[in-house]
């Protein structure tokens, strides 16, 4: 049922016996009865539909003054928009035809919210990156977020719609076949899977001929500058960027409105609110692994920023923890970013957990192959109104996002392989991978489904952008362009 833990075939807590994989793939292809590979291409928007006021309706949780920013960035392009409007596509994809067939969803997996961080063995891994949305539901409503995606970022960047269908089907057929790999697999084998980028990376240009390796030369050294850049986006480049010493004392720059330390923000106390956080760092200590609590011991809060975060995101509370050892001036930047219930709650049901923050922690350790060591939640009321749910983590370690504005269509379809394949492992994870397999099948009707699906879906979004356009020219939607 909606709204419940995605059950694992993989075990029993009230020893019933578990289905055989036959069972497994025959149900999964007896889904396609109630949902045929490719019924996946419709898209038929409600008559009802009015996608300003969706996002106007998510205005009631979220800071007034900031709400301008949000739109003002939406409005960049279409693609800006899509990113923006995951409770849109959540209102739309809830009127397509549905499978049955439940995983973790990471809720708004646009290419873009995949990249490479560090693990804790210090590799550069390539993974899923944003779970706010997070939550079990139908495994296509994540496959046909990211194949839209992919449209209508192409279309931003004047690919042709031959090379937007390519880059699609690349996507989704990366995730089939991964899921057919998945499925063969024990699920100690799934579980330890990840997505070494270095190696990727090597691997991808053992296969190049040396005509291609000379064609691709200007993509493939911008891919190794980037890979060497992220190394040096870690926790020390954070501190260098972001706070200074005034005196003996480190504290966060102030960059209003985007970053705001406390002692600037009105109505506070600052010491007593930085006071009042400290106790709620001993309640987001509790959520840590044993060990990692013993590192975080060795760190206080010395300063606090609010901080404004992303393109959806905006308007939602998140903060920079800034912690110092006292010892050779070793410090430490967490982000506790707020957590509001998912956009898929009204059409996948509610989470079973009634703290947000610890419904995205669960998920993110879920579906993704290693998680950073200080993730974690909390409950708060940092400014004494209503209670607040938090998730915590580092705000920077060898962080990496792709530069989607600068991708070529080889590049993009290159990328689009990665976020398939690194999708259906997440999915594989949590979700019956013998079933969803068994559904998909070997054929490429899935693929060509959801490639139609993506282009009809991208025309719905310019369409969409138009009309927030359009409510911000009659004054009805106040945007704060460039911020």
């Amino acid at each position: 049922m909606a709204g419940e833990t995605v059950p694992s075939p993989e075990r029993s807590q009230d020893g019933a016996p578990r289905p055989s994989r036959e069972q497994r793939a025959a149900s999964g292809k007896a889904a396609r009865a109630k949902a045929p590979l490719d019924g996946h291409a419709d898209f038929r928007p409600a008559s009802s539909r009015d996608p300003v006021t969706l996002l106007l309706s998510q205005a009631a949780t979220r800071i007034p003054e900031l709400l301008p920013i949000r739109y003002g960035r939406m409005l960049v392009s279409p693609f800006a928009f899509y990113r923006g409007a995951a409770l849109v596509m959540a209102a739309d994809l809830d009127t397509t035809p549905t499978s049955g067939l439940h995983a973790q969803l990471c809720g708004d997996a646009h290419l873009s919210n995949f990249g490479a961080y560090a693990s804790p063995e210090r590799r550069l891994v390539f993974d899923l990156n944003d779970f706010d949305e997070t939550l079990p539901g139908p495994f296509e409503w994540d496959v046909k977020r990211l194949a839209a995606s992919l449209v209508v970022a192409g279309r931003d960047n004047g690919f042709t719609p031959k090379q937007n269908r390519k880059t699609t089907l690349a996507a989704v057929g990366a995730y089939r076949t991964a899921m057919r790999t998945f499925a063969t697999q024990p699920i100690l084998d799934v579980w330890y899977a990840h997505l070494n980028i270095d190696d990727a990376l090597t691997e991808y240009e053992t296969t190049l001929t040396s005509h291609k390796s000379k064609q691709r030369k200007t993509e493939l050294e911008a891919a190794e500058n980037v890979l060497a850049k992220a190394h040096t986006r870690d926790r020390l480049q954070a501190i260098g960027k972001l706070t200074t010493v005034i005196g003996r004392t480190r504290r966060i720059i102030s960059d209003p409105p985007l970053i705001v330390p406390i002692d600037e923000l009105t109505g506070f106390d600052p010491d007593l609110l930085l006071g009042r956080l400290r106790d709620l760092v001993a309640t987001y200590r509790d959520t840590l692994q044993t060990d990692r609590r013993h590192l975080l011991d060795h760190f206080t809060l010395t300063d606090v920023a609010h901080k404004v975060v992303g393109v959806g995101s905006v308007g939602t509370r998140a903060w920079i923890l800034l912690l110092e050892a006292g010892v050779d001036a070793e410090a430490l930047l967490l982000q506790a970013k707020q957590a509001d219930r998912s956009v898929l709650t009204a059409y996948a049901g509610e989470s079973e957990y009634t703290n947000q923050g610890e419904r995205v922690v669960t998920g993110q350790r879920l579906m993704q192959a290693t998680s950073d060591i200080f993730l974690g939640w909390l409950r708060a009321q940092p400014t004494g109104g209503r209670d607040e749910d938090y998730y915590l983590r580092q705000l920077r370690d060898w962080k990496m996002s792709a530069d989607i504005d600068t991708m070529r269509p080889q590049s993009m379809q290159l990328y689009a392989q990665l976020c398939g394949w690194t999708l259906a492992r997440a999915h594989a994870r949590s979700g019956d991978r013998v079933a969803i397999s068994a559904y998909l099948g070997n054929s490429t009707k899935f693929d060509n489904a959801l490639a139609d699906f993506a282009d009809t879906y991208a025309d719905q979004n310019e369409h969409d952008h138009t009309a927030l356009a359009a409510a911000v020219g009659a004054g009805t939607v106040l945007a704060q362009p460039n911020v």
